[in-house]
């Protein structure tokens, strides 16, 4: 098939949302808290912060998107039919390439930012393919799939900027809050499979929801998101950060709110937690950051 050819069954609208941009906030913030916390000045520094964004989101994250829409294209088709492989939107083997290509101009990116940023792109991209292709497809069971994911799309970004921008190993205390937020970020993953629940059960997926059902299922992910977060605000009290941790406080208190609405009907509502708690979860994000980066500065 000639260049024209193929550039014309392609729709580029369709590529787009092959790598789901909004998915990309997730790491991109979180990579940006890192890049806080680090407690470096970004004076002279806004390049690689700008680089290291570009390579969290629009590269790593929508390679992840890739990489999971071509090997899920059959669960795809019963859940969502007119996401763009299932629809015929991106042809043939086309979605599979491209993802392929969009994990080689990462690693190139990567390598841009040192002997770090390379590291753990190559270590972002092996959790993306492991967690949907096999013979690993870690998404087959929640538990390990949620938490490869939350690990990859909070706590590996959140690393990764503090170790570029300081070059050397983040101090332990970044490590242990970017660790806390990527658990948390379990919970965020089983509430995203909701809409997956019928077609997961099908094709065997054994997410959470599908395994345990709406409702047990809104209960895991509530506790998930609760606990590291209640974890954080003790260890910002016991490094003098009051301030902080009243907001990372304040915050959960109001995710606690939403929590308990999604729980009236888990199943229509996850989407809207989404929306609203996910907010006030990734703001405290940045308020640990902000401590963080008095500590360590």
């Amino acid at each position: 098939m000639s260049g024209r050819a193929l550039q014309r069954q392609i729709d580029p609208t369709a590529v787009l949302e092959l790598f789901k941009p909004v998915t990309w906030f997730p790491p991109v913030w979180a990579f940006l808290c890192g890049a806080v916390a680090s407690g470096v000045p970004f004076d002279g520094r806004w390049g690689l912060v700008a680089l290291g964004l570009l390579l969290a989101g629009p590269m790593v994250c929508a390679t992840s998107q890739a990489v999971n829409d071509w090997f899920d294209r059959h669960v795809d088709a019963i859940n969502e039919p007119n996401r763009p492989i299932p629809s015929g939107r991106i042809p043939g083997r086309m979605g599979l390439w491209l993802a392929i290509l969009w994990s080689g101009v990462s690693l190139l990116i990567g390598a841009a930012l040192g002997a770090w940023g390379f590291a753990a792109t190559i270590l972002a991209l092996l959790l993306a393919w492991a967690y949907s292709a096999p013979p690993a497809r870690l998404k087959q069971d929640g538990w390990w799939g949620n938490l490869a994911c939350g690990l990859s799309y909070e706590s590996l970004p959140w690393i990764t900027a503090a170790a570029v921008m300081a070059d050397a190993v983040p101090d332990w205390r970044v490590l242990v809050v970017a660790l806390l937020y990527g658990l948390g970020a379990h919970g965020i993953m089983t509430l995203n499979d909701f809409k997956a629940i019928e077609g997961d059960r099908r094709m065997g997926i054994a997410s959470i929801p599908a395994r345990y059902g709406p409702e047990r299922a809104a209960w895991i992910a509530c506790w998930f998101m609760a606990v590291p977060q209640l974890a954080v605000v003790a260890l910002l009290l016991a490094w003098g950060a009051a301030l902080q941790a009243g907001i990372v406080t304040l915050l959960l208190a109001l995710q606690l709110v939403f929590m308990r609405k999604m729980m009236t009907d888990p199943r229509k509502l996850a989407p809207w937690y989404n929306g609203t708690g996910v907010l006030a979860y990734v703001l405290g994000m940045m308020a640990a950051a902000t401590a963080l980066r008095g500590m360590v500065a």
